[in-house]
């Protein structure tokens, strides 16, 4: 008898990861048969469950979600050309043999920050700011170079050191060939005024005293798109200002599906198809609008 599938989302806390939504509304449209759990991992744990996982049979696939995404990638047996530029993955897949699986590293959150935005309606080339510079902060100037940013401009209160195997915002931008210039955090609600896109990667609250900042100027920013990757409270404070403001915002709830639908394709495999029709399962299952 045949092992059924296994795939996961890791991180911690995790309980309140939509992952799950997203991907058993995918699996079950596909027809492909596997399960789908979210597991609390504290990082010291990440190495000790990446090795135990790599002996037992059935995994098909994880998520990895914070704080995880850099102690996972050295946890893995390589990593994709992305994932390795970055140092942060956020997808792990898994190849069988006959002494235990080996596990691939990706890094999926690129593609959803690009197709949310362009969903959006974000203009190519953007002035572009960044809040925040650890790992999804690079993914996001990742983004950028996609839309043909010609420099970004990333805020944070320490952008001098980073987490072991984060590749720095500006070792990033360089690779990618996009000029990234790192500020103070006094800077930041003033920048964002000027800003055709912004994505805030700091976890849930972490912009608040931005946010406050930013409508205490009082400036207007219609056409203008704000990405907060955090989507647990929604609205944030800063979605809220920036909104008052004029411009448009983006639920991190948006980058989550994107990204997700990426996974759903390496996960499935041959059995993946018509991803429009996968796309608005997934919405469904979170309440997102069809697209």
């Amino acid at each position: 008898m045949s092992t059924r599938l296994r795939a996961a989302v890791l991180g911690h806390p995790i309980g309140h990861s939509r992952s799950p939504q997203l991907h058993r509304a995918a699996y079950q449209y596909l027809g492909f048969d596997c399960s789908y759990e979210a597991i609390d991992v504290e990082e010291s744990a990440a190495a000790e469950f990446a090795d135990a996982v790599r002996r037992e049979p059935g995994w098909n696939g994880l998520s990895v979600t914070m704080p995880l995404k850099a102690v996972m990638a050295a946890a893995v047996d390589r990593l994709d050309p992305l994932a390795e530029t970055l140092g942060v993955l956020n997808t792990v897949t898994f190849e069988a043999t006959p002494e235990g699986s080996v596990l691939t590293g990706w890094n999926t959150d690129v593609a959803g920050l690009v197709n949310a935005l362009r969903h959006a309606g974000a203009r190519e080339a953007p002035r572009a700011v960044v809040l925040g510079a650890g790992g999804t902060a690079c993914a996001a100037v990742a983004a950028l170079a996609k839309l043909d940013s010609p420099a970004v401009d990333v805020y944070a209160r320490n952008y001098r050191g980073s987490a072991p195997g984060v590749a720095s915002v500006r070792d990033v931008g360089s690779r990618l060939g996009v000029t990234v210039n790192l500020h103070g955090w006094d800077e930041a609600a003033q920048a964002c005024a000027g800003a055709d896109v912004v994505i805030c990667t700091l976890p849930p609250r972490g912009a608040d005293a931005v946010a406050d900042e930013f409508q205490a100027l009082g400036a207007q920013c219609g056409g203008a798109v704000l990405l907060d990757a955090a989507y647990d409270p929604w609205p944030s404070r800063i979605a809220s200002a920036w909104e008052s403001a004029g411009g448009k915002i983006v639920p991190g709830l948006e980058m989550l599906l994107y990204q997700a639908v990426e996974q759903v394709r390496l996960f499935t495999g041959p059995a993946f198809r018509d991803e429009a029709a996968v796309i608005n399962v997934m919405c469904d299952a979170v309440g997102l609008p069809p697209r």
